[in-house]
């Protein structure tokens, strides 16, 4: 009998004469998604979340994952082997101060980690008298035998008329603020920025395009890029330039080596640990500051956002064809979570420039929707059935945008209960969808609008309103998002983000209503420049579940029109019968 990865790993840990290990879901770029080879947290404990993490001790091992996996990680990790704890209320620093015994070694991979994260846990580990170790080896990758190897995908040109600007006029913006500042190089260890820097993408993870690197940009605009040189093609070299220099990953060391007297700016929050050890001991002054390329990443340019526009426009003839089908189709018992799944897929390449899936679908049936981020299985795969919910987000990466929406559809005839909540949810995602607001506001002043009518019947939802989203690249995207918790990050014209306040009630149902959604300026109200959002996301919200007596005459007004919007732009796009379908679908109110 094979033993179990968390046996195999205590044994590395103590010939490494380690009390404790930590083990994060992130890689060496702290990307949502990871290759195989990366996969450390599922291969230790199971589970498959997008974040989490596991503190390892001799006798006691935790995992950590927030309130959107309280039920994915019951089903997918061991709970003899691990206890269970809140990755936002419990976290692992805080489990480190209270479970370390004095003089105990605690080891970290300072790859997997940033300078922030660094400096949390071993403020922890010194208030427990114990000791923060960093491994020069991580004793993980060598308890797992079978590691599959890192990705080797192509590096490839993203064209210009995708992506609005050249590499080189991006290059040079960045390098002008660099100089500016005075400060002679930055690194980025961000795949996404590096991709959106240089007009590349890639295939090294999935679901986001973008290859796995590391990259310096200099004051002079020119860029050291450290990427296995068997991803790059004639024609990426020949779109590269003379202003990019590549080099094998190998070589990061020496460079950061050669950067004694030079001001380099790095990102605390997103760089590994092991880089700016490395920049100190070679003399550098470093800058602690945010990744030079997140903001004008964010804001998209008129070029992308009109691929936006268009992508947008191609996914809801795909939406639009898959709930006519289902609406015919799911009341014969017939269809189930995967079936759908598949059947939007099917729906989504045929339409032009999809490249595939933003995420894994989550297709959650009845009391499956009620887990925020479930993925069906063939083990959990359940029918659509009449009388319940059926919870669909899903999206595509086009090559001209990226795609995020949620519908929630009633199969047959739903309950009080259920058209009541989901009125809630909807008249959130109006009072969102309608908001103006002052420049210089961010999204944690707005959160409340999209949660107020839940809380005025003592209801929530444990996530987020809104995530930014990139332009064919990451589905979810930072620095700007609307959610409870402080961000300082106001919202920008061109920032693209998502509407999608929800309602769960466990092991009965789900609800979310996802539209994408652009900030644009809006005409001046009194004093300040006014900024609202321009709704992208085009696909009819069932209105067998809104209690039109709940909305006031604005929300109606605003379902109203937005329905007629999308009767008028997908129409010329559809089929006669999907074309018939949705005009009784978007019928006013």
């Amino acid at each position: 009998m094979t033993d179990a990865p968390i046996t195999l790993l205590r044994r590395e840990l103590a010939k490494a004469k380690l009390d404790a290990f930590i083990v994060p879901r992130a890689d060496e770029h702290q990307g949502e998604y990871v290759p195989p080879s990366a996969q450390r947290l599922a291969w230790l404990t199971g589970f498959t979340g997008s974040a989490g993490a596991a503190v390892v001790m001799a006798e006691r091992a935790v995992i950590f994952v927030d309130g959107r996996y309280t039920l994915q990680v019951k089903a997918e990790v061991d709970s003899t082997l691990f206890e269970t704890r809140h990755l936002i209320e419990q976290p692992p620093h805080r489990f480190l101060a209270e479970a370390l015994p004095a003089g105990a070694r605690c080891g970290f991979d300072p790859w997997l980690h940033t300078p922030d994260q660094v400096e949390q846990l071993r403020a922890s580990c010194q208030s427990a008298g114990a000791k923060l170790v960093a491994v020069k080896t991580n004793p993980l990758d060598r308890a797992w035998k079978d590691r599959p190897a890192p990705p080797m995908t192509p590096a490839v040109p993203h064209a210009d008329a995708f992506a609005g600007r050249s590499a080189q006029d991006k290059r040079k913006a960045i390098a002008a603020e660099l100089t500016a500042r005075k400060t002679d190089a930055a690194f980025l260890s961000s795949p996404e920025s590096i991709a959106w820097l240089l007009n590349i993408r890639g295939n090294d993870v999935a679901f986001t395009p973008l290859p796995l690197s590391f990259a310096l940009i200099l004051a002079d605009g020119s860029v050291d890029l450290f990427i296995d040189p068997r991803k790059i093609s004639a024609a990426t070299r020949q779109h590269f330039g003379d202003g990019v220099r590549r080099h094998a990953p190998g070589e990061l060391e020496t460079a950061l080596a050669s950067m004694q007297g030079k001001r380099v700016r790095l990102d605390p929050a997103g760089a590994p640990f092991q880089v700016l050890d490395l920049l100190r001991k070679a003399g550098a002054r470093i800058e602690h500051a945010p990744d030079p390329c997140l903001l004008p990443r964010a804001c998209k340019n008129r070029v992308e956002l009109e691929g936006a526009r268009n992508a947008h426009l191609r996914d809801g003839v795909a939406l639009t064809r898959f709930l006519a089908w289902l609406a015919e189709t799911a009341p014969a018992g017939s269809v189930t979570e995967l079936s759908a799944a598949d059947r939007l897929e099917e729906f989504r390449r045929a339409g032009n420039l999809y490249q595939g899936p933003s995420f894994p679908t989550i297709a959650g049936a009845g009391p499956n929707g009620a887990i925020v981020h479930y993925r069906s299985t063939p083990s959990t795969n359940r029918a659509l059935r009449p009388g319940e919910l059926f919870l669909l987000d899903s999206g595509g990466q086009y090559l001209d945008g990226t795609t995020d929406v949620t519908r929630t559809i009633a199969v047959g005839t739903a309950g009080e209960e259920e058209r009541r909540r989901f009125t809630l949810v909807l008249k959130g995602h109006i009072a969102l969808a309608r908001a103006r607001f002052p420049a210089g506001t961010g999204g944690a002043q707005l959160d409340s609008l999209a949660r107020r009518p839940l809380w005025s019947e003592g209801l929530d939802y444990d996530h987020g309103t809104g995530h930014g989203v990139g332009s064919y690249l990451s589905v979810h995207e930072g620095p700007q998002r609307i959610a409870k918790n402080n961000n300082s990050q106001p919202l920008l014209p061109g920032m693209m983000l998502s509407d999608e306040p929800g309602y769960y009630k466990t092991g009965a149902y789900g609800i979310r209503i996802e539209n994408l959604v652009a900030v644009r300026q809006e005409e001046q109200i009194g004093e300040r420049p006014t900024l609202g959002f321009e709704v992208l996301t085009l696909a009819p919200i069932d209105l067998a579940l809104v209690e039109p007596d709940l909305l006031d005459e604005a929300e109606t007004g605003w379902l109203n029109a937005y329905h007629a919007r999308v009767r008028e732009q997908l129409t010329p796009l559809l089929d006669t019968p999907t074309a018939a379908w949705l005009a009784k679908a978007t019928t006013p109110l």
